[in-house]
């Protein structure tokens, strides 16, 4: 029996949830593939939301198959692609499915995914996805009308602890705390001192923040994030212990670094959780599970 995620929140355990990247197409062998060896792994298994602007296979269709599949799963939802009426719509038919988490995402810019000439709508924002969710928990829509039964839902919402200057990060994470955000999932993190100034900020918060650890698989792609995507950065001595990897084992070692991590934030009591992204290597969340002791 899967245990409800907002019980997990509650529970006082480690916890730890993942993704799985839905599909460009409606193959979705390798996704129900990832699903089947990690629902029994983790608390909680996000389905993104045509993640960096890239048209795929739905998050909600991917999360039915994680309900199917016996798994636990977090609906991803942004505003970029939708107006209100369509969120709404969205709540409604999740909630009618059975899928009662959601993270709620303003979403990236249409100019860095495969669509460029697409429309962004942007009707809303995530604090505003997020306080929706509370209106219609209450009964009523965004129209003032009368929902027939209300919603209920585990809400959450992204932070990046790692962005600099952190100001407008912190006042954004207490908007939407404000709103009713139950759990934070983190962009990626890997300066675990810039985390632990974070957490001293958080903890006053009755919230759960799970640290969003993203698998490294080379050198290359550490200096690329360095400059491409902003609120991460990845330290000088990790690029050199990527860089310094036998050869063929830039992978493994990666995988060694996230473990490394896992483990320390969990010794340390630093926060509640992590939150795994092993984009497109999605195999290897066991080994890392497994290189944390977990």
């Amino acid at each position: 029996m899967v245990t409800p995620f907002k019980e997990v929140l509650n529970s006082g355990k480690f916890i730890i949830t993942c993704e799985v990247a839905p599909p460009k197409g409606s193959n979705i062998e390798q996704m129900t593939h990832h699903i089947d060896l990690l629902k029994d792994k983790v608390d909680a298994i996000n389905a993104t939301d045509n993640q960096s602007s890239v048209m795929r296979y739905p998050s909600l269709g991917a999360c039915l198959l994680i309900k199917e599949r016996g798994g636990e799963p977090i609906l991803q939802m942004t505003c970029r692609d939708r107006n209100r009426l369509a969120l709404e719509s969205d709540l409604l038919f999740a909630h009618s499915r059975g899928v009662k988490n959601v993270l709620c995402l303003t979403g990236d810019a249409i100019t860095v995914g495969d669509h460029k000439q697409a429309k962004q709508v942007f009707d809303l924002d995530s604090v505003q996805l997020l306080r929706t969710i509370r209106i219609m928990e209450g009964g009523k829509d965004l129209g003032g009308n009368e929902l027939d039964s209300p919603v209920d839902f585990c809400a959450g919402a992204i932070v990046t602890p790692e962005a600099h200057p952190i100001e407008p990060q912190l006042l954004k994470f207490k908007k939407k705390v404000a709103v009713g955000a139950e759990f934070f999932q983190t962009q990626a993190v890997y300066d675990l001192d810039n985390l632990r100034n974070f957490m001293e900020y958080a903890r006053q918060f009755q919230v759960k923040i799970l640290a969003g650890i993203v698998l490294l698989v080379s050198a290359g792609m550490a200096r690329f994030m360095n400059a491409n995507v902003p609120g991460i950065f990845v330290p000088q001595n990790l690029i050199d212990e990527m860089a310094g990897a036998e050869k063929g084992k830039a992978l493994q070692t990666g995988i060694e670094i996230a473990g490394r991590m896992i483990k320390t934030i969990k010794e340390e009591s630093i926060c509640d959780g992590v939150h795994i992204m092993a984009i497109g290597k999605e195999e290897k969340v066991p080994d890392i599970l497994a290189a944390a002791g977990l």
